[in-house]
């Protein structure tokens, strides 16, 4: 069962995520909180595994502050930004927060209960023009010189960041190589610092770029 918390300014659009994510016997609404603080403060309370957060929350604190201030306090909780703006800055601020994924609220209903498993199976979530556009960012980062930064990256570090493009989760990603999940996650940080990046979603957008779907496994 995936826990849920969400967390946005409007009461009706908490009722209608409410009755949809309820319906799907995978999931289970057990919080809501009407702007920033009141969500982190449900977060730890409460514990769950997905926070669905607004963006534009006008009372308290927004949803950006909301999300960089919950992740470092529960870094475990997969954060779902849920937002109207279909729009590059906001999308990389979200990821930047520490975001798992960014869903449109114009979004299918289907997309979003798929957006809410994959973060909360650890894997990140971008809907398909963003991840369109992230990926022609890093693609004219790569034109401006950032190749020496893949060329520090280790085979095996290779081969984690190619498996945590294809969505695998720590857990899976040790299984598969054969290793300790505490390596996994120390292969991760490692390539975060090299590459200069702090989120998963980050990793998984050069590792397309990088056309590593293929590499070595």
């Amino acid at each position: 069962m995936i826990k849920i918390l969400l967390c946005d300014d409007h009461a009706v659009v908490r009722m209608g995520l409410k009755m949809l994510l309820n319906t799907d016997e995978e999931m289970e609404v057990i919080g809501e909180a009407s702007e920033g603080d009141e969500g982190i403060r449900q977060a730890m309370e409460l514990k769950p595994d997905v926070v669905v957060m607004d963006l534009s929350m006008p009372h308290g604190k927004d949803g950006l502050s909301a999300t960089s201030e919950l992740k470092k306090l529960l870094p475990e909780t997969a954060i779902l930004i849920l937002t109207m703006h279909d729009d590059d800055e906001y999308l990389f601020r979200a990821i930047q927060a520490g975001a798992s994924g960014s869903i449109l609220k114009s979004a299918p209903h289907d997309e979003l209960l798929s957006a809410i498993r994959s973060v909360a199976g650890g894997n990140a979530y971008l809907h398909p023009s963003a991840t369109k556009r992230l990926m022609e960012e890093y693609i004219g980062n790569v034109n401006k010189g950032d190749a020496d930064l893949f060329n520090l990256l280790s085979d095996r570090e290779k081969e984690v960041l190619a498996l945590i493009a294809k969505g695998y989760s720590n857990k899976e990603i040790a299984e598969k190589l054969i290793i300790s999940v505490k390596t996994v996650e120390t292969h991760k940080s490692n390539l975060m610092e090299k590459l200069q990046m702090k989120t998963r979603p980050e990793l998984v957008a050069y590792a397309l770029k990088k056309g590593l779907l293929g590499y070595g496994i």
